[in-house]
């Protein structure tokens, strides 16, 4: 019978068009009723798979969440755990210590932490419940109730992108360089303000959401303090489920990229990084809604693509005068292009940083893509947030047709 009365809510969230709130402290199925409680999950399950796009959902767990419980959160948009009191998990600690020997409680298995930073499973942590409530009601601030909607207008219709010199040394001078792309984030969006979803997990690129003008977008950026920024299966998955996120949401992607390339490796390959990283070109080449990309600095091989270039439908591409677009960097593409050279050459050290140089000075700066039409403008950091205020006001009446089909088949 709850059972009956989740669905009777799911199914008047989807005729209602408003958004699916479930706040869960639950031990799993019922043993008493048998299979009678587990085809009530299977109900659970299904609806949630029609309400997905339709409608957000969004999951609380306030307690803990086994088994068939945990397959009901997992299947909605969002999860925001409690910290200490939340668990999420298949089997618990008792069940792993009797079929595999290992020791690990409660809280190193499903507590909110684990299950953000190792698994990926857990979008937002909070501090107790009122923060859980806090945390979705801000969430909720920037999303439609449903598909069809457009996501909540705070502005009073002007736009505001007075020049920010402070993001004209937002970027160390070195290219090696670490810098933290939050700030930068804060510096370009309404009030600083910037929800950032998944904060442990893949920490090398984030994700969340803003305002600009007063209207929701979403947010995908590398973060070049952790692993430099580049793209590994984790970071992968967490922005392309962002991005299918937004697009059916009708919330416009704004991409910031300084990306050196994807994350080499062997552990990376066996776990299926190629896979993975189709994943975030499928999520931005299906995407309609409007997409800006916005190159700062490094901008190499695929991963340059994977972060919403042109060629992926991107509809305006900026880059800053630091931005670097090319196939690999200075030290890899001189090895490769010019090892001839360096060999035969009486000096090869003083040959290679010559090579190096020279490489730079042709592309180490956005102008050759511009020649090729392959970025729209290049501006001063300082006008990045005009550019923007500027290319999501034009995009507002977009529409982009595809090809009639079922779906497509995103590589799970």
């Amino acid at each position: 019978m709850h059972a009956d009365k989740i669905v009777q809510t799911m199914a008047m969230a989807l005729k209602s068009g408003a958004p699916l709130i479930l706040i869960n402290d639950s031990g799993g199925a019922r043993i008493q009723e048998g299979v009678d409680a587990l085809s009530g999950y299977g109900r659970i399950f299904y609806n949630h798979v029609l309400l997905s796009g339709v409608v957000p959902q969004i999951a609380i767990i306030a307690g803990p969440c086994a088994g068939g419980a945990a397959y009901s959160p997992a299947l909605m948009d969002f999860i925001i755990m409690v910290k200490n009191t939340g668990k999420l998990f298949i089997t618990g600690p008792q069940v792993i210590r009797q079929v595999t020997g290992e020791q690990v409680t409660e809280e190193e298995l499903g507590g909110a932490f684990a299950q953000q930073a190792h698994s990926g499973v857990v979008h937002l942590i909070a501090d107790d419940d009122d923060h859980a409530i806090a945390l979705c009601q801000r969430l909720l601030s920037f999303l439609p109730p449903n598909n069809l909607q457009d996501p909540p207008d705070y502005g009073d219709g002007e736009l505001t992108f007075a020049p920010n010199p402070a993001l004209n040394t937002a970027i160390p001078d070195s290219g090696r360089e670490a810098y933290d792309m939050r700030p930068i984030i804060a510096q370009i969006v309404d009030d600083g303000d910037f929800l950032e979803i998944q904060e442990n997990y893949a920490p090398n690129c984030l994700v969340g959401f803003a305002r600009m003008n007063g209207r929701t977008i979403g947010i995908v950026a590398n973060q070049p303090i952790a692993m430099a920024g580049s793209l590994d299966i984790n970071a992968s998955d967490k922005i392309s489920r962002f991005v299918r996120f937004c697009n059916a949401f009708n919330i416009p992607l704004v991409t910031l990229v300084d990306v050196p390339g994807f994350m080499p490796g062997v552990q990376q390959e066996y776990g299926g990084i190629i896979r993975h990283g189709a994943k975030m070109l499928f999520a931005y080449s299906s995407a309609t809604v409007p997409k800006i990309t916005i190159i700062l600095r490094k901008a190499y091989g695929g991963a340059y693509l994977a972060m919403c270039g042109k060629e992926l439908g991107a509809d305006r591409v900026a880059a800053w005068p630091t931005g670097e677009v090319a196939v690999m960097g200075a030290e890899g593409a001189v090895n490769i292009v010019y090892r001839n050279e360096i060999k035969q050459a009486e000096d090869p050290d003083a040959a290679r940083k010559e090579f190096i140089e020279q490489y730079h000075a042709e592309f180490a700066n956005p102008y050759v893509s511009a020649s090729r039409n392959l970025i729209d403008d290049v501006i001063e950091p300082q006008d990045t947030r005009r550019y923007l205020s500027f290319a999501l006001e034009a995009l507002r009446t977009k529409r982009d047709v595809r090809p009639q089909k079922k779906h497509g088949l995103i590589p799970m």
